[in-house]
């Protein structure tokens, strides 16, 4: 598993990187680490992690493992572990996971939702 709290992501662990110079609209599932670089609209059904690159545009509806924002996202984002907006993160739509942190820096307009962690 990719180091989600870091700083800085070794993208050598991700198994796939969308390049910043990547326009990209469907519908995408994964069930290991993906970085998002470019721009991307549609929706995200993962079991994976997930990063998007502080000069990344997401236009999504986002389901992931844990999401990592450092660049847009307009869309909601629920995560099964963790949502982490890091300082250069602007993020339009509502929030739901057992753990959220946001940094000192990041924009956020929506609405929190703190939940526990389901078993099973």
């Amino acid at each position: 598993m990719a180091e989600i709290h870091s700083k800085r992501i070794d993208e050598k662990k991700l198994d796939t990187v969308l390049a910043d110079d990547i326009s990209f609209e469907g519908d995408v599932s994964f069930s290991k680490p993906l970085m998002i670089k470019g721009l991307f609209s549609g929706s995200i059904n993962a079991t994976g992690d997930l990063f998007i690159d502080k000069d990344a545009v997401v236009n999504a509806e986002i389901k992931a493992s844990s999401v990592v924002v450092r660049g847009k996202v307009k869309g909601n984002i629920t995560a099964d572990s963790k949502v982490e907006l890091q300082g250069t993160a602007e993020v339009i739509g509502d929030i739901t996971a057992p753990r959220i942190v946001m940094e000192p820096g990041c924009l956020f307009d929506g609405i929190s939702r703190m939940r526990p962690v389901e078993e099973g």
